[in-house]
């Protein structure tokens, strides 16, 4: 931490560099020839996208990760996805208790900055809580998903893909290893599987709800009268776009995705595809076959993403919920916004509408520089550029056709994503 010190860099800036230079050194890392398993040296720009993708958790891929990456270029990107996920700055700290070296007051405001939250008492025990929270989490997701995976690949391999999948979904990164039964098939195989969709789910909601909300639920338990707003708001507004995304997306692909489908599938197909969107990037069904209906609401899930202080992206469920309590305040000719009986700030509206309104027009600039070299479809570029700002993953399959230009502008979109 003694270097932290020592840096004039605002906090934001130090965190913006230190994001970078971690995406640099997973460039450098997998353009190496062992990092892959043909132990050709891999261009430059494919690893460094890999490595922003993995840093910033989104999961858009130009190689399928199982056929081209050796296990040593797939410990890089779980490693990238780790600490992408917890923050930087989390994994410094937790160094630091190590080696048992006193943490200052400007470390402990970038803290405050990398895990979202305006408390700077109790930062160091929020941020012991993240790690133990994240190998809890990501150990009981291990171990259900090896008790599923190794009757068909093995102990040794069931517990690697265990592991890496949990850490994945938790960090709500989309990196799969399901390369070995197709590439780029993610886990269209386990769509009617209750065990590896249950699991997938709860990692990434637990992951995308965000730090702060755990620390609520753990000191409340289910008292929900005893949350802070920021909790009430944050888990309210993820069960419903879940539930209602599900019930749309059910209704919309009856007949088309989800035809053939049992009635158990399309349930799990359709909560999955509720989930997935807002930053995770696995999916159970082929994304080219989405309904037009389907993929505008993927497009909007995406362009919400998960909670503030998570391991996700998008604009955030807070900042959508207070846009939408400025539409209702303005449409009653009032400018006090409130919800759950508490007055928000008198500047939440401009910073929601500040996000939203950057996000919206650099997404836009980005697809129409990517529609003007390229021949792919409007809706597939779309798509591909909201997953990226959105450190989604999905795709509707363009990623590996993207020219140097445009896997420039999904770099620039996927750390902007993740930076904030």
């Amino acid at each position: 931490m003694f270097i932290i010190r020592k840096i004039k860099l605002s906090y934001t800036q130090i965190i913006a560099l230190g994001t970078f230079a971690l995406i640099l050194t997973g460039g450098i890392l997998l353009s190496l020839p062992i990092a892959s398993k043909s132990k050709e040296a891999t261009p430059f720009i494919n690893a460094l996208f890999t490595a922003t993708s993995a840093t910033c958790v989104t999961g858009l891929v130009i190689y399928d990760t199982y056929t081209h990456w050796s296990v040593f270029g797939q410990l890089v990107i779980l490693s990238l996805i780790q600490v992408g996920g917890i923050g930087f700055m989390t994994v410094i700290t937790l160094f630091s208790m190590f080696l048992k070296r006193k943490i200052g007051l400007r470390e402990r405001r970038l803290l405050m900055e990398s895990a979202n939250t305006m408390r700077i008492g109790g930062i160091v025990l929020l941020v012991k809580r993240i790690l133990i929270g994240t190998f809890i989490f990501e150990s009981l997701g291990a171990a259900l998903l090896t008790v599923r995976f190794y009757p068909e690949m093995g102990i040794r391999q069931g517990l690697y893909n265990g592991i890496f999948h949990s850490v994945s979904a938790f960090c709500n990164a989309g990196f799969d290893l399901m390369g070995k039964y197709g590439s780029f098939s993610s886990l269209t195989r386990y769509s009617n599987d209750i065990i590896v969709n249950l699991t997938i789910m709860s990692l990434i909601v637990i992951g995308g709800i965000g730090f702060v909300v755990w620390e609520d639920i753990q000191k409340n338990l289910l008292s929900f009268k005893k949350y802070r707003v920021h909790t009430k708001i944050v888990l309210s507004t993820t069960a419903l776009l879940i539930f209602s995304g599900a019930v749309i997306f059910f209704i919309t692909e009856r007949n088309g995705n989800f035809s053939g489908m049992s009635l158990r599938e399309s349930i799990l197909a359709s909560l999955f595809q509720s989930i997935t969107p807002r930053t995770a990037g696995f999916n159970t069904i082929s994304m080219t076959k989405l309904s037009e209906g389907g993929s505008l609401l993927t497009i909007l899930l995406m362009i919400i993403g998960g909670s503030p202080g998570s391991t996700a992206g998008g604009i955030k469920t807070t900042t959508l919920v207070v846009l939408i309590l400025g539409a209702i305040s303005s449409s009653k000719g009032t400018s006090e916004l409130s919800v759950f009986k508490r007055r928000l700030e008198d500047n939440a509206l401009k910073r929601a509408s500040s996000i939203a309104i950057i996000y919206i027009c650099t997404t836009l600039l980005a697809t129409m520089l990517i529609c003007s070299t390229q021949s792919f479809s409007l809706k597939e570029t779309l798509f591909e550029v909201y997953s990226a700002a959105g450190t989604v993953g999905l795709s509707m399959g363009i990623t590996p056709n993207l020219n140097n230009l445009s896997k420039i502008l999904i770099i620039i979109l996927m750390y902007g994503g993740k930076v904030g």
